[in-house]
């Protein structure tokens, strides 16, 4: 009997001593040599080059079947394949069409369309295309809504145009048009107003196989009070989410995504006392509801320079007894970043250590 505690002692200390070993391997990571980081990530890589043109062969297939599919469509897809978000346009179009939702102040939106609207050459972005929804959003930002053929119209070209109606104090028809617009792209980012809204448009989906983690809109927390109403917000999230979910299985339910920042107005490395003694205490009771609900708390992604304290703060909840059974805490990884594959390892370190599963998104 003691021996076997001794080999169980020393199978603990090892477990902890990698997970301490795939830590430490993050930190450097961050600012290291790109060109390093590559080759490191290459070798260890085992495609051959049939596999990488049979990967690539079927790459292009997949798209062209999902082209084809959407052929004359009037989707937000059609508009993002015309705009493209490498293009100044779609940029400002997908940002306006956020703020827009944001924006309850119809002065603050004009500020917003003026600034915005007014320097963006939205005549070169008229082009030949058989989506209806293009034309209509490109002719209705730059008139109004009102569908004409511009050469017919008018000589001038379609950014002085634009300008002169910005210039002529015709915001709030501008807005108008661009909302409407946006509505139908901006439906396929943003399920609905309230919760209630988004599990009853989520319905049909996920009655096809589809999942969601459900999170907010919203920017990061300035005040206590802004933290406070975020919780809130959550934690009724939760509450809906958990009554609604009709799956047996934790795995197949919807769950929710949750932003640290908007849970402590100083989300910051040199803050990280405070945050550890003030907003971990919110984001347990959250996974606590989360795991009473029966359902999974994903903590999200934030700026790259608050990684390493958005780890420490799932490492407390992945070391909480009150949370041991459960395995709806997940965590998601900016796969784009040098330290992802060192954020993986170490969280399948952490799993081991731990005896248990993690939901990555």
């Amino acid at each position: 009997m003691i021996a076997s505690q001794a080999k169980g002692s020393d199978d603990t200390r090892h477990s902890s001593d990698r997970v301490e070993r795939a830590w430490q391997r993050i930190g450097p990571a961050y600012r290291g040599d790109e060109s390093e980081a590559l080759k490191a990530l290459c070798a260890g890589l085992s495609f051959d080059a049939a596999a990488t043109t049979r990967i690539d062969q079927r790459a292009l297939e997949l798209a062209r079947e999902v082209r084809a599919a959407l052929a004359g469509d009037v989707s937000a897809e059609a508009f993002l394949r015309h705009y493209g978000l490498s293009t100044g346009e779609g940029v400002v179009l997908m940002c306006i069409a956020e703020a827009l939702l944001r924006i309850p102040d119809a002065h603050k939106a004009d500020e917003l369309i003026r600034d915005k609207l007014a320097q963006t050459d939205w005549g070169g972005a008229i082009a030949d295309t058989d989506s209806l929804l293009v034309n209509a959003s490109t002719w209705a930002l730059m008139l109004t809504g009102k569908l004409v053929d511009w050469q017919q119209a008018s000589g001038d070209e379609p950014l002085a145009a634009l300008r002169r109606l910005v210039g002529r104090s015709s915001e709030p028809i501008i807005r108008a048009a661009l909302q409407q617009a946006m509505r139908v792209m901006a439906e396929q980012f943003v399920m609905g107003q309230t919760i209630q809204d988004a599990l009853r448009r989520a319905a049909p989906l996920e009655r096809q196989g589809y999942r969601a983690s459900y999170d907010m809109l919203g920017e990061a927390a300035l005040s206590a009070s802004d933290a406070q109403r975020y919780f809130q917000h959550y934690a009724d999230a939760i509450e809906a989410i958990g009554a609604n979910a009709s799956q047996s299985n934790l795995m197949e339910r919807a769950g929710i995504s949750v932003k640290l920042s908007a849970l402590h107005p100083r989300y910051e490395t040199a803050q990280r006392a405070r945050v550890m003694a003030e907003l971990l205490p919110r984001l347990r009771e959250l996974a606590l509801k989360a795991a009473r609900a029966g359902i999974s708390l994903t903590v999200d992604a934030e700026e790259s320079h608050r990684l390493i304290l958005s780890l420490e703060l799932f490492a407390a909840l992945a070391d909480d007894r009150a949370l041991s059974g459960w395995e709806g805490l997940g965590l998601a990884v900016q796969a784009y970043q040098k330290r992802a594959i060192h954020v993986i390892d170490w969280l399948v370190e952490l799993g081991a250590d731990k005896r248990r599963r993690w939901m990555i998104r």
